[in-house]
């Protein structure tokens, strides 16, 4: 199974950037990993917010093919602790998903075509994060679950 995590916009800070970049060499022992950066819309200010999420949509749909499983990563989406979590991931790999992907939205959410493409969401919590700090905590968790999996001793009970 590959898994791909979209995003839109790019990272910008450099404590961020740090993390997501441990992760992700710690990641590549365990899954094919990768991250897509949507970069970010040229002037939004002229753009009202459904069209804005509409030229999004666009853009994170020439990344996502047919058979892909696409599942977004939504304040509204089911929520999983680390183990739950795990235990989804080894239900995607085990019922042959090829491509997961994972997309976290620009700065007003997803347009309503790319909810309608998702198989599925996910809510990494009930509060508020910014975009760039998702990208952290998502890879972080991801990297968590296949220690888990692997039964490693880095997340404890």
């Amino acid at each position: 199974m590959k898994i791909t995590l979209i995003a839109v916009g790019k990272t910008e800070d450099h404590y961020l950037i740090e993390g997501i970049n441990k992760y992700l060499n710690r990641l590549k022992h365990y899954i094919n990993f990768n991250i897509v950066i949507i970069p970010d819309l040229k002037n939004t200010k002229s753009l009202s917010e459904p069209q804005q999420k509409s030229k999004e949509a666009e853009l994170i749909s020439k990344q996502i093919n047919h058979s892909d499983v696409v599942v977004l990563l939504d304040e509204k989406g089911k929520k999983y602790n680390s183990v739950a979590f795990s235990a989804y991931l080894n239900k995607q790999m085990i019922g042959s998903v090829q491509h997961l992907i994972f997309v976290i939205g620009g700065p007003y959410g997803f347009d309503e075509s790319i909810y309608k493409r998702a198989n599925g969401s996910v809510s990494l919590s009930d509060m508020t994060f910014s975009h760039q700090m998702v990208r952290l905590f998502f890879i972080e968790q991801l990297y968590r679950a296949f220690t888990i999996l692997k039964n490693e001793p880095y997340h404890h009970e």
